[in-house]
């Protein structure tokens, strides 16, 4: 398979809601960035709702959607975390966390019963997010003279690569985004120009 350079998340935090036999299950997603981000944001959720009986979660990270973690936190296993996560499978989502806080409403709702309600509750949250597409980029810095100006921009616009800085001075210098996927094609081309240094300097 070849590799995948893009991956999807949501733009902005949302939530969702659903209720069934008088319990009320809350759902919260946020983009994330890192498994430090899920903690002030958990904190946040159980100082906001102390009444909550559980506070379950689930959260995906990562371009390759490999780093994953489920929480039932009390209620039966497999039932809470687990159903919130095969949500973002599902819908092929990565960095991003959500949270179902639920309010116990006096009825036992049965395994079957919990796992579509974190579930619909995800996807309630989920309907509202805007989904957005990110790549994995690789910065570069080129170093010419100014006479190979010309040849450097031709590169530049001819695989469209987002300039990050640019200073033309005696030695012109840009930094630019290279997609994952464009890396042999772009880097040995910019390597052709005469007097050119490329270098890679970091992974956004």
């Amino acid at each position: 398979m070849l590799f995948d350079d893009s991956y999807q998340t949501i733009e902005a935090p949302v939530e969702g809601f659903f209720k069934d036999r008088g319990s009320k299950f809350l759902a919260f997603a946020y983009p994330i960035r890192s498994e430090e981000d899920t903690k002030p944001l958990l904190l946040n959720l159980r100082e906001q709702h102390p009444k909550a009986v559980h506070h379950c979660y689930a959260y995906r990270l990562g371009p390759d959607r490999n780093h994953f973690r489920a929480n039932d936190d009390g209620e039966p296993s497999g039932t809470a975390g687990r159903p919130i996560l095969n949500t973002l499978y599902s819908r092929d989502l990565t960095n991003l966390l959500v949270v179902v806080v639920r309010y116990f409403g006096g009825t036992l709702l049965g395994v079957p019963g919990l796992i579509n309600a974190y579930k619909t509750a995800t996807e309630e949250a989920l309907s509202q997010a805007t989904v957005t597409t990110h790549y994995v980029c690789d910065i570069y810095q080129i170093l010419f003279p100014y006479e190979t100006m010309n040849e450097v921009m031709r590169v530049v616009k001819s695989y469209a690569l987002d300039v990050q800085e640019q200073d033309f001075a005696m030695t012109c210098k840009l930094l630019v985004r290279v997609r994952k996927t464009q890396l042999n094609q772009v880097v040995p081309a910019l390597e052709a120009i005469r007097h050119a240094e490329v270098k890679y300097l970091h992974t956004v």
